[in-house]
């Protein structure tokens, strides 16, 4: 496969941004077999990159996927397991979207052998560079912060209902990250006028969140979701809103240095 699986910058300071949703890209193979709907790539992270162009500038590590999460899910468990049991969420790879609209057409949905090639060949690559990369910079500075950005519409209602809050932490109630780090984010969303926020309500963190967040280690894993009306349009062709997403990015920058600053020496 000559397309990379992924781009990652790496930075000089221990802050490593995992964005796992924001790939565009569908193997012509892959396509084939899909529906019309699967081209409009609606449930992705639009934009991120963007809007997080900050963060090269203040020294942080950033891991960008090229694929698309129709492709595979990389913040799900390679096993599939279901992250919010009794609750409905998509799969590892896909057959539906956000809004239950069908992928495939009809009896071309993913094999067992498919999703496991799919997981050899794009899933373990972005796991390990994110694995050598916390490791990378653990050695470097003692510890590291893993920030996964994430964001999504602000109304779905297959998963909550009425609209999101702003900005939504999750830190597994409270195990991925040392005590207090959590509140401290949603603190500093609350000292604004604009946003709401929460803390550990829909969305806790998922798998890359649960899985490499590790205090003990000095390993401080949070996500935030982020609504996408709070920096881009929320309808074809999803377009970047710089008047929304430049006060965000205000926020998010505070978050970011908030997170160093906690971060033990």
């Amino acid at each position: 496969m000559s397309t990379p699986v992924y781009s990652l910058h790496q930075g000089t300071i221990p802050l490593l941004i995992s964005m796992p949703h924001v790939g565009t890209e569908i193997p012509t193979d892959i396509l084939a077999q899909m529906e019309p709907v699967a081209t409009h790539l609606d449930d992705t992270d639009w934009h991120l990159p963007r809007l997080y162009d900050f963060a090269i500038a203040m020294g942080a590590s950033v891991l960008i996927p090229t694929y698309s999460r129709y492709v595979i899910d990389l913040n799900r468990p390679s096993d599939n397991a279901n992250l919010y049991p009794g609750q409905d969420t998509t799969s590892l790879c896909p057959i539906d979207t956000f809004h239950k609209k069908a992928l495939y057409a009809e009896g071309k949905t993913p094999s067992e052998e498919e999703i496991q090639r799919r997981v050899d060949t794009y899933w373990h690559p972005y796991h390990d560079a994110l694995q050598a990369e916390i490791a990378r910079l653990k050695l470097a500075h003692g510890g590291v912060c893993l920030w996964e950005a994430h964001s999504i519409l602000s109304t779905v209602p297959r998963f909550f209902e009425g609209k999101l809050p702003d900005f939504n932490f999750g830190t597994l109630n409270g195990q991925t990250c040392a005590a207090g780090w959590g509140e401290s984010m949603l603190s500093i969303v609350q000292q604004q006028d604009t946003y709401t926020g929460v803390l550990n309500g829909r969305f806790k963190g998922g798998y890359i969140t649960r899985a490499y967040g590790n205090p003990a280690e000095n390993i401080h894993s949070i996500q935030l979701e982020l609504s996408q009306a709070t920096y881009m349009e929320e309808v074809r062709p999803y377009s970047y809103t710089s008047t929304k997403a430049e006060p965000t990015q205000v926020v998010l920058k505070a978050l970011l240095n908030q997170c160093l600053s906690l971060l033990p020496k």
